[in-house]
């Protein structure tokens, strides 16, 4: 015959208490994870956003310029551009340019026959969720000195 062995009388419940411990640790460290990779996705969205509000500023401004020789010259900004039908592309966008100053080249090279009308542009692009870029170009004209540019009183570029 075979003798069966004798149970312990008093069983800790070690192994319970260990799976206990264990299983809350792995919780915690799923619920990290979640609250980690929830917060980078919403990272990832407001980038886009940003990059949207940039690309719009960009095509705001790359548009100014090409109307640039039409724009009223003035010491105030004066606004090109307030375009909210490309919303869907890139996002809407408002483009002022400002009227610098005439420069001329140094005296004594055939250049001097021409001269050149200084602005600043100023591109603010807006996406969702208010997110706003701006962009500031300096652009300048060359024309010559016959045809009539403005020269009044607004400050001269910085050389």
């Amino acid at each position: 015959m075979t003798r069966m062995r004798p149970l312990p009388s008093r069983q800790q419940g070690a192994a319970l208490v260990i799976g206990l411990v264990l299983l809350l640790i792995l919780t915690l460290l799923a619920v990290s994870g979640m609250s980690s990779s929830s917060m980078e996705l919403v990272m990832a969205g407001n980038e886009q956003y940003r990059q949207k509000a940039f690309q719009a500023s960009d095509t705001g401004l790359e548009r100014a310029l090409t109307v640039l020789p039409t724009v009223k010259q003035s010491c105030t900004p004066v606004e090109v551009f307030d375009d909210k039908d490309e919303a869907s592309k890139t996002g809407d966008y408002k483009v002022a340019a400002q009227y610098r100053g005439d420069g001329s080249p140094p005296s004594g090279y055939s250049l001097d026959q021409y001269t050149s009308i200084h602005y600043q542009v100023v591109s603010t692009g807006r996406s969702s969720r208010n997110t706003i870029a701006e962009n500031t170009q300096g652009a300048l004209i060359v024309q010559s000195k016959g045809s009539g540019g403005p020269s009044f009183g607004c400050p001269k570029p910085i050389s």
